[in-house]
């Protein structure tokens, strides 16, 4: 199995994903480790003391004015974690609650969060047994972090609460801790605010949902080349010279990945052989890359804020190497909150381009002689009408989605927390995002091989081949009389969100970026 090494100075994308959808097994470094003794050293060395030390020796919040003498400080800490697990609704995902509870373990490991090592150590061992937290889908603000989704972390580790097991049944907490010989936690000065107080649940659903609009950039370029075939488009527009004068990465990246696809087509340009020649394209195809490419780049800057995230130690108060204990608001969610939300905006885009280009398939008027709805018996049959109404019911609810969460604000904690990043909301609309954005994909995908394939006496290119091919065996059937198309679709779906549409492909084209 796979073994991800949680040292001091953060992780990588590639390990969060690792953990969180591979299982990919957690260890802690003698470095971190180390780390964890000389910061914990601090820490109780102020806790010895007569002045109040926020979060060591205080309450949280706008109960931070109270001095909590050293009797009650592990009833505090106990405390903090099950008044703040108060979160309702569905439950979160297993992914996601890993990859929060792993990104708050690489926090821990930094050495600036006081927390003692065998703390940190439950929270590896936990993730090594698969016992995943009950978390909730309300209650983050996303500042102070992530809360209560946290909370309900802390509360397993205390073997409190309920989550799920390695057989995927949820049972209580202390039973599945006890089965794994894991001993529940008690906490001492500051560890609960620690295991609580950080953006980690935002941060492992913007990282998952980088890696998912990754393969799905590639698709949708790989989507709108086909239309462009079965359109008898030209590929003219896709140029690289045309590029290079307007210098976005992103743009000249999705031109190269549909010159590629359509490279040896027998199908473009072949508007010139018509007897009213077209002269351009419609921009939903000519300008397939320029709205690809400003995906593109966006994900490219969310990429920057997410490493940077993923190497910061995000707590409050933090321990310094100097051995102070400062208050700060690294644990504002705003970074990661706002490029959630321009992740959703520019997927909805890319969604309305897709689906715009389904349209111009289906219109007899503006297909260029394919069939009505691309339809075996057009009126006897509806061929993909209804298809592409899914496709624009998608597409609207992606606008929805695509306002922003990160401009709204709701104060709390009787206004100590007077301006909050609702950075949580912003990545679960993503999450819904993202899966709306493969639906329409694949519809495309289904519409634009069946059109392919209805261009009778004309040759696509070796790459269009591929993908009809691979769409062919995945269950997606070609042109026919009308039948049950909601099995198609989640088959074009499945196509797509498996990486199938690339695998089919690539080994034609090469690596497409």
């Amino acid at each position: 199995m796979h073994t991800v090494v949680v040292g001091t100075s953060g992780t990588t994308a590639e390990d969060v994903i690792a953990v969180a959808r591979g299982n990919a097994r957690v260890e802690l470094s003698a470095e971190a480790l180390d780390a964890l003794a000389r910061a914990r050293e601090i820490v109780d060395a102020l806790a010895a003391k007569p002045e109040p030390v926020y979060g060591v020796s205080t309450g949280f919040g706008a109960l931070a004015s109270r001095h909590i003498s050293p009797e009650l400080r592990a009833q505090l800490q106990r405390n903090i974690v099950r008044s703040h697990a108060a979160g309702m609704g569905p439950r979160v995902e297993r992914e996601v609650v890993r990859a929060l509870m792993f990104l708050r373990l690489k926090t821990v490991a930094s050495g600036h969060t006081g927390v003692r090592p065998s703390v940190a150590q439950t929270m590896a061992d936990v993730l090594n047994a698969g016992i995943t937290p009950v978390v909730h889908e309300y209650g983050s603000l996303g500042c102070s972090g992530d809360l209560a989704p946290l909370s309900h972390c802390a509360l397993a580790l205390m073997g409190e609460g309920d989550a799920e097991g390695p057989d995927g049944t949820v049972r209580p907490a202390g039973e599945l801790l006890a089965e794994a010989g894991i001993e529940p936690v008690v906490l001492r000065e500051k560890e609960g605010l620690a295991l609580l107080n950080g953006t980690d649940g935002m941060l492992g659903m913007l990282v998952m949902a980088l890696a998912d609009l990754g393969k799905l950039y590639t698709s949708a370029d790989i989507t709108a080349a086909l239309t462009l075939e079965a359109l008898l488009g030209t590929e003219k527009v896709l140029q690289p010279e045309l590029h290079a004068i307007r210098p976005h990465p992103g743009q000249g990246a999705s031109a190269a990945n549909m010159a590629a696809v359509l490279k040896g087509s027998g199908l473009v340009r072949h508007y010139q052989e018509e007897t009213a020649p077209r002269v351009q394209d419609a921009y939903s195809v000519r300008c397939a890359p320029q709205v690809a490419g400003a995906g593109r780049d966006t994900m490219a800057h969310a990429a920057l804020v997410a490493s940077r995230e993923l190497a910061a130690a995000v707590d409050n108060p933090v321990v310094l190497p100097d051995g102070r204990v400062e208050s700060n608001g690294n644990f504002h969610g705003a970074p990661v909150a706002y490029v959630l939300d321009f992740l959703a905006i520019a997927a909805a885009d890319l969604g309305s381009i897709a689906e715009r280009r389904t349209d111009r398939l289906l219109d007899k008027n503006r297909s260029h002689g394919l069939p009505p709805f691309l339809a075996d018996d057009a009126g006897v049959d509806s061929g993909l009408m209804i298809a592409q109404y899914t496709q624009a019911a998608l597409v609207s609810e992606m606008k929805r989605l695509a306002v922003p969460a990160s401009a709204d604000s709701i104060p709390s904690s009787a206004m100590q927390e007077d301006h909050v990043s609702m950075g949580w909301s912003a990545a679960r609309k993503l999450r819904t995002a993202v899966d709306n954005l493969t639906r329409i994909i694949a519809i495309e995908l289904y519409a634009a091989t069946r059109a392919i394939e209805l261009r009778h006496g004309l040759t696509p290119a070796p790459a269009s081949q591929a993908a009809i091919a691979g769409a062919r065996a995945a269950g997606v059937q070609g042109p026919g009389p009308d039948r049950f198309l909601a099995p198609d679709l989640a088959a074009a779906d499945e196509f797509i969100r498996t990486g199938g549409l690339l695998a089919a492909v690539e080994p034609v084209t090469g690596p497409l970026a």
